[in-house]
């Protein structure tokens, strides 16, 4: 029976490239999948800007940093979903690895669907207001008690 993918980090990231959520589940590491986040959105525009559009969300593997996989979903609305997947010997099927994209679709889809969480505020403080920056707020929590709750379905399945 083949394990599932282990699962180190998830970062959605905004249209305009603004990170919404990076999370980490290897303690001390947090640095490193930022820099993950970060470099997959190249290749995520690399992938995206061409003369065709992709007609699937799922975008495969962006690339492998050390004992790192990186992949790439980008959603209708053009949020972009990395997840970091640790390198084992293990073969990780592409259909889990969509299962766990189209989850964190869902979760972050829900939390966007709450009625009173206010996207549309403007701050004086800066012209490029990106209303998904204040997702370190309270307001945004589901959000990421949804995404602890995949990692944990995961992490269940591991032998």
């Amino acid at each position: 029976m083949p394990q599932p993918p282990r699962l180190n980090a998830v970062a959605l990231i905004s249209p305009q490239n603004h990170p919404i959520l990076i999370r980490t589940f290897q303690k001390g590491d947090e640095l490193k999948y930022h820099y993950v986040a970060h470099t997959s959105l190249d290749v995520i525009e690399e992938r995206t800007s061409g003369k065709t559009k992709p007609t699937e969300c799922y975008l495969g593997l962006l690339y492998v940093m050390d004992d790192v996989a990186a992949y790439g979903y980008i959603t209708p609305l053009k949020v972009k979903i990395v997840i970091a997947l640790a390198l084992t010997d293990s073969v990780v099927r592409d259909a889990d690895v969509v299962m766990i994209f189209k989850a964190l679709h869902m979760a972050f889809y829900e939390a966007v669907s709450n009625p009173f969480l206010k996207l549309d505020g403007v701050s004086e403080s800066t012209a490029d207001y990106s209303p998904y920056q204040a997702v370190g707020s309270v307001k945004w929590k589901r959000l990421r008690q949804a995404v602890d709750e995949i990692h944990r379905a995961l992490c269940a399945y591991a032998p």
